[in-house]
């Protein structure tokens, strides 16, 4: 390899900053764009040059030296648009389409979301991906001045645009994933001054109230409280190992996410790591903080029915192959993602806008197919049976003004004990073990009545179906989980309100037979049509159908009375709540890619419920076995009537009535219901 190539790279993308800057300034004068076209490409190319700005106040040192009024001001020039102006601004492809007419305005409305995606580059200094979007602008004003056939012309610059570069930003996002040397943000997690709060705006992202009181209640935690904090986040990653038999001595690094205003905890969980010999790793899409605009998001989810179509969908998976192979020596040390989640957001029902990108039939079957081969090359270079995980929630500020009371009792949450929990649940098991089907029904309005069928245990002196599921990689504790046998296994599910991936779903109802989805419905919007269109985008991700991946029992009532009592049970995430009441989960097994290792629960017996008739498939055909997704939908305490555990000799072992553990062994669990 050439060793002046880098610097000769950077001397390139250099000049074509230069050239493309100008360009760009050049723009916002011109007159040479009819109007309504011309305003667009002003009001984009004058965001453009805010951009260039701050690359050049960061590259130069000035942006350190702002004070927070002035870096406020700023995240508010950035992200203000999508705050308060969004109705009239060209990223909402309805305001698009009504200004700038048919031809064009999805495609323009396309082209602005892209150029708020040079936001973080500006702030990492990486000016390649500056320069790249900027030209893409350029180019499809000079097609505005230049062409005849429009719409033509610009799909065919928005298509290689995707194409060609594919590779770079495919490489920048797996690299940022497995080499601790681009680790971009770890230095503001280890250096900066956390009693100020103007590091917040170092991540280049639309910061809030919720990230600012964070940080400042953490300030508030003395040092033993932090370091506990962390302690129960990096145990439990490396008890996931230690559980699986998984030498975690094998691994060199972890992939930290978390959102911003936690980096007290964060910077005492990455020394925790080091001292088990784990280098953290933090990308730049590993780090989150309140979405400036849900419905923003919602709009643009399916923009890439654009240009998505075979030929794209092979060039990402050829490049993403190269670039595991590339890395395969980082990959190899990769011992999987430590996740810290955020909850407590006010709820988000969408709005469906005709405007919207939306893929067609035979898009939705490539994005799938992607996404299934994606996920196998991603274990084949870190795979399963070598990699763990661990995952914890905290509330934000916009829970409520309790705030602070409900952050700390999710602490006490998250660290209930574990052997008490150990042995309630142990009881639940043995009665499920003896079941050769479960019943699931509800109450009230609520008409679930579900048949579970489980598998054969030939020797249940050392077989389990269910996983005695504690405080390791799934903080919480509280559940007790199986993977059904799908044939026999049929039925409805029904939620009254539930928030999944941060949708609200109202009036959920789900069918199915022999274990699969096959009807569907929900009362979000007024036409079915509307309903099924958004379950089937959100929920099966385009599949046409999707098994029962998981059943399970959840049994911390101590979670579901505490968010009860301060009215905050559809705010809670999906971590907690799987662990307030019963729950099925639709896509794959909790042991996806992982059915040959061996599992055992802290009894000895081992958990032989590791996959189904559809995951059993990756013998013959990995694509038909696995499907990428795995959703938990929970059915609080207070709905269910029963659930009952049926043995094949007729006996009825009841677990939970009308909302009541009521096996023998349990009756701890009550306790928080009568206490509240």
């Amino acid at each position: 390899m050439n060793k002046f190539a880098y610097l000769e790279e950077n001397i390139e993308i250099s000049e074509r900053f230069e050239l493309v800057s100008d360009r760009v300034k050049g723009i916002v004068y011109e007159t040479t764009v009819e109007q309504p076209f011309r305003d667009f490409f002003i009001k984009e190319a004058q965001f453009l040059l805010t951009v260039f700005n701050l690359y050049e106040q960061v590259q130069y040192g000035d942006y350190d030296k702002f004070s927070l009024k002035e870096l406020e001001e700023k995240n508010e020039i950035l992200y203000g648009e999508l705050k308060d102006h969004y109705e009239e601004s060209y990223l909402n492809p309805a305001y698009a389409h009504k200004m700038l007419g048919e031809e064009c305005g999805k495609e323009l409305s396309w082209l602005a979301v892209k150029l708020r995606n040079s936001i973080i580059p500006a702030m990492i200094q990486r000016l390649s991906d500056i320069v790249i979007y900027a030209e893409l602008f350029v180019e499809i004003y000079n097609i505005f001045e230049n062409s005849d056939s429009r719409k033509k012309d610009i799909h065919s610059a928005i298509y290689w645009f995707e194409h060609d570069y594919s590779e770079v930003f495919l490489e920048h996002s797996f690299r940022e994933m497995l080499d601790e040397n681009c680790s971009v943000y770890l230095d503001i997690v280890m250096y900066s001054d956390l009693d100020d709060d103007r590091y917040l705006y170092r991540y280049g992202r639309n910061i809030t109230e919720n990230e600012k009181k964070t940080r400042r209640l953490l300030q508030t935690f003395s040092e033993e409280e932090i370091e506990a904090m962390a302690a129960t986040y990096t145990e439990g990653y490396r008890k996931g190992f230690e559980l699986a038999g998984k030498d975690l001595s094998k691994k060199g690094t972890v992939e930290i996410r978390y959102a911003v205003g936690f980096e007290r905890m964060i910077r005492a969980a990455v020394r925790q790591f080091e001292k088990m010999g784990l280098h953290a790793i933090i990308r730049t899409k590993g780090v989150e903080t309140t979405p400036v605009n849900r419905q923003y998001l919602y709009d643009h989810q399916n923009d890439e029915g654009l240009f998505l179509d075979k030929n794209i969908v092979g060039r990402r998976l050829e490049v993403t192959r190269n670039v595991f192979e590339k890395y395969k020596e980082q990959a190899a040390k990769m011992a999987g993602p430590a996740v810290l989640e955020i909850f407590g957001e006010d709820g988000f029902t969408p709005v469906n806008k005709p405007e919207n990108i939306t893929l067609t039939e035979k898009q939705q079957k490539l994005n799938v197919e992607y996404n299934n081969e994606y996920v196998q090359i991603y274990y084949q270079y870190i795979p399963g049976e070598e990699r763990s995980f661990t995952i914890i929630a905290y509330p934000v500020a916009e829970i409520g003004s309790d705030y602070e009371q409900i952050f700390r009792e999710t602490m006490r949450i998250n660290n209930l004990d574990p052997e008490l929990y150990g042995k309630i649940q142990d009881k639940i098991i043995q009665a499920l073990d003896q079941a050769e089907y479960v019943i699931v029904r509800g109450k009230g309005e609520n008409c679930t009545d579900m048949k579970v069928n489980l598998h054969e245990l030939k020797d249940p002196q050392k077989q389990t179906n269910f996983e005695n599921c504690l405080a390791d990689v799934n903080i919480p504790l509280g559940e007790v989980f199986t993977s059904p046998v799908l044939t026999g296994t049929e039925g409805i599910l029904n939620v009254s309100r539930v928030y999944l991936n941060g949708l609200k779903y109202i009036n959920l109802k789900i069918w199915f037979k022999e274990g699969k989805t096959y009807k569907f419905t929900c009362d979000n919007f007024e036409t079915e049509e509307e309903n099924q269109k958004f379950i089937r985008e959100n929920l099966l991700y385009f599949h046409e159908s999707l098994p029962i991946g998981e059943f399970a029992i959840g049994t911390n009532t101590t979670a579901y009375v505490m968010a009860d009592k301060y009215d905050i049970v559809y705010k809670m995430p999906i971590l907690i709540v799987e662990k307030m009441g019963p729950h099925f989960a639709v896509g794959d097994t909790c042991y996806s890619h992982e059915e040959e290792e061996k599992t055992y629960n802290p009894d000895g017996k081992e958990i032989i419920a590791k996959e189904n008739e559809i995951s059993a498939l990756r013998k013959e055909d990995m694509q038909k076995a696995y499907f990428g997704c795995h959703t938990d939908i929970t059915i609080p305490y207070e709905e269910i009537g029963e659930i009952t555990a049926v043995c094949a000799d007729g006996r009825r072992i009841p677990v939970i009535q009308d909302g009541r553990f009521v096996l023998a062994g349990t009756e701890e669990l009550n306790k928080p219901f009568d206490e509240k």
